[in-house]
């Protein structure tokens, strides 16, 4: 068992000073690559520290590449040599410890799909925020409707229809506290006996929103057109979870012509539903908005899904949907006695962001800052050793893009390396029910990455992937 002492009255916290023993050992060959670490329970009592401490260390060490974890098998020392023999891989490590030291922060985290803080309006904003507190001190301190405040479900629906010319009411529009808050409450209301299913690969928290509710649930196979439609005909599936306008995390844009083969499936039967989640839709770079599923839907079969997390800032948790009339008594008749999940501090000030054009002037803002960002890590992978090694998937919708790489290594030991260089990525196996560990894709995300960082990233990208 490995022993150190560590000093509990030292300027460093305790997981830091851990973690200095073990980066060292590992940097100095006492402990060898493949070499598995102590339980973490085990050594906590070893060393008279509590295992939170050690998770910490053993985490820390994971960010930065020196040990990989294995699911219920423990902790190992990465293979260091050909870090060690790559100076180009050196440098960018050592300029990210002058960076962060001590931070646990990443150079570039490409798993990530927030905006950058920095391009937050925070001016308008707080002016907004001021405003609500002078003109609606008596509205802050009534209690909301279930649905949400009036004004805020109207701003709404007049954004779906100057901007994806959805012809909604504010009676289908239900505010919640995050797409997560508003899939439960749709579950509830659409019933915990049916079956649901949704894309694979797809977003692996909606499956976990479906397993945590206790309904049954199918992952449908992907074609280059999207969801089959013709294996969701197969199961029993009645509601089926879709990013149609792009889905996440292929990318891939389902076409007209298999939107229509959806809505004919829902149509088929009594009580099928589709959820429309159009999550990332205003960033659409190239060309002009999609037109939703819920706009061609001629039955009231679609239930649309948005948010404000991806447009605004990530803790924005505000997110909406818009019911199909039918849908919208029963939702009153059986869900009205919730409280609306948003403060109206923050659903007044974010309809006066709606309604004064502010959203619509972040919205352009974001476009152009997203479009350079993509253009500007695009043009350095064009120019880098990968451009021979890789082939580039979905890259004018959204924010992230499929990266397939010709490559020796597996997925894990891909990501592996790219940590040992401050840089986070996550493998498209990892979204599937099955992970296929050799098809080598990556799903790049750009928007948090800052363009200064960018080419340090793609240097990263470049050791870790080839």
């Amino acid at each position: 068992m490995l022993t150190y002492t560590l000093q509990k009255n030292s300027s460093d916290p305790l997981y830091i000073s851990l973690y200095k023993c073990l980066r060292n050992d590992i940097r100095s060959g006492f402990l060898h690559a493949g070499e598995r670490l102590p339980s973490k329970r085990a050594f906590a009592v070893n060393l008279g520290i509590s295992v939170i401490t050690v998770e910490n260390a053993y985490e820390r060490l994971c960010d930065e590449g020196y040990v990989f974890s294995m699911p219920k098998r423990g902790y190992y020392v990465s293979d260091l040599k050909n870090f060690k023999k790559n100076n180009e891989t050196v440098s960018v490590l050592k300029d990210i410890v002058k960076q962060d030291a001590g931070s646990g922060k990443f150079l570039a985290d490409f798993s990530s799909n927030e905006c950058d803080p920095e391009a937050f309006p925070f001016s308008v904003w707080s002016h907004l925020m001021r405003q609500v507190l002078n003109e609606r001190r008596n509205q802050l301190l009534m209690n909301s409707p279930g649905s949400g405040l009036w004004e805020l479900r109207e701003a709404v629906a007049q954004h779906l229809k100057a901007y994806h010319g959805m012809k909604v009411l504010p009676e289908q529009v239900v505010i919640g506290a995050g797409t997560e808050y508003l899939m439960g409450r749709l579950i509830e209301l659409l019933g915990f006996d049916l079956t649901y299913a949704s894309e694979d690969p797809g977003y692996e928290r909606i499956a976990w929103i479906f397993k945590s509710h206790g309904v049954k649930h199918l992952g449908i196979n992907l074609d280059e057109y999207g969801l089959s439609e013709r294996e969701l005909e197969l199961t029993d599936a009645q509601v089926v979870h879709i990013s149609p306008s792009h889905q996440f995390p292929t990318g891939i844009v389902m076409p007209v012509s298999r939107r229509y083969e959806l809505l004919g499936w829902a149509s088929a039967k009594q009580g099928r539903y589709i959820i429309e989640d159009d999550y990332d839709s205003e960033y659409r770079i190239t060309g002009r908005p999609l037109s939703t599923l819920q706009s061609i839907d001629a039955e009231g079969k679609v239930i649309y899904m948005n948010t404000f997390t991806k447009t605004l800032a990530s803790t924005m948790r505000v997110s909406y949907m818009v019911l199909p009339l039918k849908l919208c008594t029963s939702f009153e008749k059986k869900l009205s006695f919730y409280s609306c999940t948003v403060s109206n501090f923050e659903q007044y000030a974010l309809a006066a962001f709606l309604k004064s054009g502010a959203f619509e002037t972040h919205l352009n803002r974001m476009r152009r800052l997203l479009a350079k960002k993509r253009d500007s890590l695009l043009s350095l992978i064009e120019k880098s050793k990968l451009h021979a090694k890789c082939k580039i998937e979905n890259q004018s919708n959204g924010l992230h893009f499929l990266l397939r790489v010709d490559t020796a290594y597996t997925d894990d030991e891909c990501v592996q390396r790219a940590l040992s260089c401050g840089v986070k990525i996550v493998p498209l196996s990892k979204f599937r029910r099955i992970e296929k560990n050799d098809e080598h894709a990556f799903v790049i995300g750009y928007s948090a990455v800052k363009l200064t960082d960018m080419p340090q990233a793609v240097k990263a990208l470049e050791y870790a992937l080839l």
